[in-house]
């Protein structure tokens, strides 16, 4: 499948955009993270920020496909895709466009040691317990962003599970 440019600096002004992301977590000897990658710092919006993966979703293409595809294209990586995590909407003012994010529970198929980052897209990644999440706070986002909660929400349904 050919790479498509998801340009984040284009302009979409006045416009909806679609998005989707993942809380991909993984089991480390009974410990649950989060994976967790640091935008590059050439990145417009958000230069610098740790964020959920995933990206845009393209007209007419369905939220997990296009999910699956863009962690395929920034990780090269597989993943399985459960049920949705929450919603969240925010204003990109690079692009003059307002975003509706679905997140989704979601696991890596390939083994982790397999991650590869794109330095155009993502410049580090870490795994994250609930405990060390406020390692990835900025002056850009912080503990009260709608990304980050729906992070600890994601834990706090992790634990609910066992």
């Amino acid at each position: 499948m050919p790479k498509v440019s998801h340009d984040s600096e284009t302009v979409a002004k006045g416009q909806q955009v679609f998005t989707a992301c993942a809380f991909i977590w993984h089991d480390f000897d009974g410990v649950n993270k989060v994976f967790l990658p640091k935008r590059a710092s050439t990145k417009k919006f958000l230069p610098d920020v740790y964020e959920l993966p995933g990206g845009h979703i393209d007209y007419g293409e369905d939220l997990r496909e296009g999910l699956a595809r863009e962690v395929m294209e920034e990780f090269d990586m597989q993943i399985t895709i459960g049920e949705v995590l929450d919603v969240f909407t925010y204003v990109n003012e690079v692009k003059q466009s307002h975003f509706i994010e679905v997140v989704y529970f979601a696991q890596f198929t390939d083994p982790i040691e397999n991650i590869q980052l794109h330095p155009e897209d993502h410049s580090t990644y870490g795994w994250f317990t609930l405990d060390e999440l406020e390692q990835v706070y900025s002056a850009q986002k912080d503990a009260e962003d709608a990304e980050y909660r729906i992070v600890r929400k994601g834990f706090e349904h992790l634990e609910a599970r066992n």
